[in-house]
């Protein structure tokens, strides 16, 4: 029920003075120098009220961005896997460009502007950021909103539905021929770091990411049925990594070897509770191997190109690299093309037989 009250001041001037009661709802006021503008805002509020949607665009004037950002890094991050904790960095840039702004002000275009800021911000390191860094910056700012809109009531929508992120470049694809892949094992073999050598061949055999090949520990490995464990993964899900071949043989080899004083298959030397760092080791193994424009990440390539060449297909690739969606293996799905070719071919020749 509304109630719209006349007012008159003393140089003359009128003036509508509104309030809104709706049982279990708080009473609203508002005041206008116009009755049409009083009874329109009467119909809005009310239809608004009964459908949801007034409370949450009143929250949105109440808080600002950095209010946002403070409570979803102190109540959302620590419940996060770890990998996903490194959102405070970028959560925090934003709250230094638009934490003063309410959330009731914070549009499309608002974030667009300073999506383009980041596009053509150098970093740290003094380097342009890459797509892949701005969309990671903007889907920690999208998480943000959804809870704020899902959880916290804070906002009718998020705002970022209509930011569009930016185009990633087509998927690198480096893997080692060969060759190549000889030559490496040969200077791996050499190395004066004696943990090299098993270390890319379990990350050549499985397709591990660095950090999950270096933060194994020895409870999650069973060499005795030849799997693996990993319960800090980048997308947040615990994965069962098969081990076969060389690599299954050079984990049983360590195992006999192993240090007592720490859980950690590969410890470093300096401080046992951390992963061995090996990057000048292989750096040194690919300069004496004469193999350019390649990563320990490029491993994880060789993987799934050796995976594709060999008849997987993309989902099965998907499963072993750990990928919740094809999305990412399909940089992968020419290599398959003979494998395919055979397929239709073996097809053809059972439904049609032999020409």
């Amino acid at each position: 029920m509304a109630t719209i009250e006349k007012r008159i001041t003393d140089t003359g001037d009128t003036s509508y003075r509104v309030k809104i009661r709706l049982k279990g709802y708080p009473p609203q006021t508002a005041t206008f120098k116009r009755l049409t503008d009083a009874k329109k805002w009467v119909q809005d509020t009310e239809s608004a009220i009964r459908e949801g949607r007034h409370f949450k665009t009143a929250e949105a004037k109440k808080h600002t961005f950095a209010d946002l950002v403070d409570r979803y890094i102190k109540d959302v991050l620590p419940t996060k896997p770890k990998k996903a904790r490194d959102k405070t960095q970028q959560l925090t840039w934003w709250k230094e460009k638009v934490g003063s702004y309410l959330l009731a002000d914070m549009t499309p275009a608002l974030i667009v502007q300073y999506r383009d800021e980041l596009s053509n911000g150098i970093t740290y390191r003094g380097t342009q950021r890459t797509p892949a860094t701005v969309i990671q910056y903007m889907t920690a700012l999208s998480h943000a909103f959804t809870i704020a809109v899902n959880e916290w009531g804070w906002l009718e929508d998020s705002p970022m539905r209509k930011v569009k992120k930016p185009a990633l470049p087509r998927g690198r694809v480096r893997f080692l021929d060969d060759d190549e892949r000889a030559r490496l094992l040969t200077a791996c073999k050499e190395s004066s770091n004696t943990w090299l050598y098993p270390c890319v061949i379990l990350a050549l055999s499985t397709g591990m990411r660095q950090g999950e090949l270096m933060g194994l520990k020895w409870q999650d490995a069973n060499l005795k049925d030849g799997f693996l464990i990993l319960h800090e993964t980048k997308n947040g899900e615990r994965r069962r990594v098969p081990l076969a071949g060389l690599g299954l043989e050079l984990l049983r080899d360590h195992a006999k070897v192993r240090r007592i004083d720490t859980d950690l298959l590969f410890p470093s030397t300096i401080n046992i509770n951390k992963p061995i760092d090996l990057r000048k080791p292989f750096q040194n193994a690919l300069k004496a191997a004469e193999i350019n424009d390649f990563h320990w990440h490029d491993l994880r390539h060789c993987t799934a190109s050796y995976l594709a060449m060999n008849g997987a297909s993309l989902a099965e690739i998907a499963e072993v690299l750990g990928h919740k969606t094809l999305a990412m293996v399909k940089r992968y799905a020419h290599l398959s093309d003979g494998h395919v070719s055979n397929v239709v071919a073996s097809m053809n020749a059972k439904i049609f037989g032999s020409v």
